[in-house]
């Protein structure tokens, strides 16, 4: 089994994801697969709420504060977008560590937050090219791990990790599957240490990166890869049919 996610990021109003939903086949394609939507916040109640998705495919929240709630202007709560029906909720991506100076102190307490309201955290983790090209890779990527696996105390909770290495994110670089093999190995590795080899072996593992139809096949091949994590083709419905094909 794969595990196929979509970012939509800043793209899809929600008229657009409805159009999404409509032009997007999987009939048999994720019998054995699991698909998630990651849409902005303003789009999730329409995804959740348009008849044309298949409720196969699951919904997540792009970001959540780590409050319950409060004086956070324009924040969103994990307990809000359970209500509007995310199921996931993506923690610590790398353009909310780059762009908006998330750390991983934060990144620990989202995870709780978003525990707290059963929601599943895909916790993302990579290295910039200047940390790559310093040799930091397992360093990085480590750090962040241990930092949210600090809010996982049991292990038999699930959550998910996404390796995304920042230089190869909207870029149209993506890590060869070695590199990619690689990365999830250290994490795996850290998993058994953290949580034992049973809890460790059933996380999934998604890689992210300029992952296209050209290289889905390939990447999900890797030795590790449990999954990708589609940006910029994920919001062409046919393209992230024939990304979510490869995982057959």
């Amino acid at each position: 089994m794969a595990v196929i996610a979509g970012n939509w990021k800043m793209h899809m109003a929600p008229e657009e994801a409805r159009a999404f939903f409509s032009a997007y086949e999987i009939d048999e394609i994720i019998a054995d697969n699991e698909v998630l939507i990651f849409p902005p916040t303003i789009s999730l109640v329409a995804a959740y709420k348009c008849e044309d998705r298949d409720p196969r495919v699951q919904l997540g929240i792009q970001n959540v504060h780590w409050e319950d709630c409060g004086a956070f202007t324009g924040e969103i709560s994990a307990e809000m977008a359970a209500s509007a029906g995310a199921s996931y909720a993506l923690v610590g991506h790398s353009e909310r560590r780059q762009l908006f100076g998330e750390t991983d102190e934060q990144v620990a307490l989202k995870v709780a937050a978003a525990l707290r309201q059963d929601l599943i955290p895909v916790i993302c983790v990579g290295e910039t090219l200047e940390e790559r090209e310093a040799g930091r890779v397992s360093e990085v990527i480590l750090r962040q791990l241990d930092f949210a696996l600090a809010s996982i105390p049991d292990p038999e909770t699930r959550f998910l990790i996404a390796y995304e290495p920042v230089w190869a994110i909207g870029t149209g670089k993506t890590a060869t599957p070695m590199d990619a093999a690689g990365a999830h190995g250290t994490l795996r590795n850290r998993l058994e240490q953290a949580i034992g080899m049973t809890a460790a072996a059933r996380t999934e593992i998604l890689y992210g990166g300029s992952v296209q139809p050209r290289n889905a096949a390939e990447l999900l091949a890797a030795q590790d890869v449990d999954g990708v994590l589609v940006g910029g083709a994920s919001v062409n419905p046919q393209s992230f049919g024939d990304i979510t094909r490869a995982a057959g």
